[in-house]
């Protein structure tokens, strides 16, 4: 526990395992742990303090700004000086410039929203659309074989009264006659059916 009025740090601690500039630090796996160990017990409360204010209390958000900050540091560890009184002015440059990095991402890329909003959707359903395909095909076996081939030719084909003529070998005036009744008489044979426009 650290008596008030002293920085909590403990004898040796963090300075003592960093390098002075222009000294070599032998590498090795015992020594990187000392160095993110105590970084933690060092600075991680302060350090979630500060950036929990940057982030709006979003302590998730916090908690892996301050890990992405300690990884940091201890990858620059044979760069920092140990004559520092704090390294929470470096830590608190690193931090800011990732929570800023972070909210960059964000804005650029557009927010997810899961699948909740898609469920409450209203979707064609297929049914109506296959109902409607029985209706439409029933009232044209209703009609006479005549003016079913009539509408299927310049309706259904897409061709024009003369290709249709063409086609069928009768004449344009027929076709035409053809056409305005199997019209008629299909309104009729949907409107028994239910269908309505």
């Amino acid at each position: 526990m650290a008596v008030p009025g002293s920085t909590g740090r403990q004898p040796g601690g963090l300075r003592s395992l960093l390098r002075r500039p222009g000294t070599a630090r032998p590498p090795s796996a015992a020594g990187d742990e000392e160095i993110v160990a105590e970084l933690y017990r060092e600075y991680h409360r302060p350090l979630l303090a500060f950036v929990l204010r940057l982030t709006g209390g979003d302590r998730q958000w916090a908690e892996d700004v301050v890990q992405e900050t300690m990884i940091r540091a201890w990858r620059s560890a044979d760069r920092l000086d140990d004559r520092t009184s704090s390294l929470m002015p470096w830590l608190a440059t690193v931090s800011r410039r990732i929570v800023i990095d972070n909210r960059r991402q964000r804005e650029v890329r557009p927010p997810e929203v899961g699948d909740g909003p898609l469920e409450n959707l209203p979707m064609a359903d297929e049914m109506d659309g296959l109902l409607r395909k029985v209706v439409v095909t029933e009232a044209l076996e209703s009609l006479s074989p005549a003016h079913r081939q009539a509408l299927t030719e310049t309706v259904l084909r897409d061709r024009t009264v003369n290709q249709a003529a063409e086609y069928l070998g009768i004449p344009v005036g027929t076709v035409k006659s053809r056409v305005y009744y199997a019209l008629r008489a299909l309104r009729v044979a949907l409107e028994e059916r239910g269908v309505t426009s």
